[in-house]
This record gives C-alpha cells, sequence and structure tokens, in this order.
C-alpha cells in the first residue's frame, strides 16, 4: 500500500518516470494498474449508494469495475485518431512520451476520484435522494476531470517547448476523448444504481446516443 501511495505521489507530482522512464512499457504497467486500483475504490464506493446488502451488493462490484473500464475504454478509443493526428502534424517522434502523458492524467484522474471518495460516502450518508447522488457524483468527475487538465498541461509542457504544434494536439486530445467520455458514460450506465430498480450491469437502453438524447430532451424543452 505504502508503495501505491508513493506511486500516486509520482504521478501527481509528475516525475520524470512517468513520461521519460527507460523502461516505458513497464511505467506504462505501473500507470495501468493505478487506474485500475484508485478506480476501482472509487467506483465501488459510488455503488454504494441505496444499501451494500443483498443484490446491491452488486452493484458495488459492478460500479467498481466501471471506473476503470470507462477510463481505459475511453483512452484506448480515442487513441487511434490520437496517432494519425500526431502522423499528419510529423510529431511520430514524441508520440511515445505523448502517449505516456496522457496515460499518467488517466492515472491522475482516478486518483483524485480516490481522494474524493471519502466526501461521496459523506454526501449518501446525508442524502437518500437518488438523483442528487448521480448529480453529486458528476460533480465529483468534473472536480477531477478539472484537476486532470492541470496534470496534463503540466506533462505537456516539455512537448510543447520542444514543438509548439504539440499544444494544438493537446486541445485536439481533449475535444475528442471528451466526445467519446460522454457517450462511453451513457452505455456503461448505471453508476450509482436506483435503490428501486433491479441491479444490472447495463441498462435495457445501453446502445442509445447521449447526443441525440440529450438533442432531443433540449428540444423538447424549446418547444414546450
Amino acid at each position: 500500500m505504502n508503495a501505491l501511495l508513493l506511486t500516486a505521489d509520482d504521478i501527481l507530482r509528475r516525475a520524470r518516470w512517468t513520461t521519460q522512464s527507460s523502461r516505458p512499457f513497464a511505467a506504462l504497467g505501473t500507470l495501468v494498474t493505478c487506474i485500475c486500483v484508485f478506480g476501482l475504490f472509487y467506483g465501488g464506493v459510488m455503488g454504494t449508494f441505496g444499501g451494500v446488502l443483498g443484490d446491491r451488493a452488486w452493484q458495488i462490484r459492478y460500479s467498481a469495475v466501471k471506473v476503470p473500464l470507462l477510463l481505459l475504454a475511453t483512452f484506448a478509443i480515442s487513441l487511434p485518431s490520437f496517432f494519425v493526428l500526431n502522423s499528419l502534424f510529423g510529431l511520430r517522434r514524441d508520440l511515445g512520451e505523448a502517449i505516456r502523458a496522457l496515460m499518467a492524467t488517466q492515472a491522475g484522474v482516478a486518483i483524485v476520484l480516490a481522494s474524493l471518495a471519502p466526501m461521496t460516502a459523506l454526501w449518501y450518508a446525508s442524502s437518500d435522494d437518488y438523483q442528487a447522488a448521480i448529480l453529486f457524483n458528476g460533480l465529483m468527475f468534473a472536480v477531477a476531470s478539472l484537476a486532470a487538465q492541470w496534470l496534463l498541461r503540466g506533462y505537456y509542457r516539455p512537448l510543447v517547448a520542444r514543438n509548439p504544434q504539440h499544444r494544438v494536439l493537446l486541445w485536439a486530445w481533449i475535444v475528442v476523448y471528451t466526445f467519446v467520455g460522454i457517450q462511453m458514460g451513457w452505455m456503461l450506465r448505471p453508476f450509482v444504481g436506483s435503490p428501486n430498480t433491479p441491479v444490472s450491469f447495463f441498462r435495457e437502453d445501453t446502445w442509445g446516443n447521449a447526443y441525440v438524447i440529450v438533442g432531443k430532451l433540449f428540444w423538447d424543452v424549446l418547444m414546450q
């Protein structure tokens, strides 16, 4: 546990090994491990809404798995387009360091989320409102995402200093990752799980399009 916490501290401090290790695959493995461990922790706490006994124990397991799955799947889906853009901009030489910077940022998101888990538990103990619980978890993800943006800019600073075009690629990654992440978050629902519905890994409308549904909601509101 102490080694894991020291690794988390290295990631938040942008230690040199995270992006410039002489053993890049080992560094990537360590970063993925952090994403899984800290993501599982926050997801487990997220799934405790409505209780921990009986079928609700399955919601804890499902939610625990879904947080690292969300982070890693969004990263994997966004990566091919990022690879192509780096090739088009002539930045392939720095691709390995850029990918490790992005992966370290994913680990940072998981670490920040884990640090916010006690606040989520306190919220659950203070309120039994399901919609409020969803909004609160959304706020926790927003806080973690903002912290990650700061972390990512620090990781990308040497790359931008080497070639200013990396700044364009950084913003391109943020746009693509956000677009994919919203849809992945929609598909992986429920993360919290309503106490009034049976526990399930996916909802019946899993394969809906988040943007179409949100757009329809806005349209319906405007037409009222």
